[in-house]
């Protein structure tokens, strides 16, 4: 696994997300801030109830392995990335 993915699982989900909340911050603005927390909200669903189904059917043992290895959401760093 490469880039991103060996930090998070669903970075692009994550990074979405994080920019909608940070515009929110610059912009004071509530209403962005709800619809970036919606959106996660939305994504984390998705990914539990389909995407992640779908892929532990689709590649097994496989995908189960990484998702050991690999939090679904917040990054764990260590010194060394595998």
């Amino acid at each position: 696994m490469e880039g991103s993915y060996r930090i998070v699982r669903n970075p692009m989900y994550w990074s979405v997300a994080f920019v909608m909340v940070g515009e929110a911050l610059v912009f004071r603005s509530v209403p962005l801030a709800e619809v970036g927390c919606a959106f996660f909200a939305f994504a984390a669903l998705f990914v539990m109830v389909y995407e992640e189904p779908m892929l532990r059917h689709k590649f097994g043992a496989e995908y189960e392995a990484y998702c050991q290895r690999v939090p679904r959401w917040v990054p764990r760093f260590r010194n060394k990335l595998d």
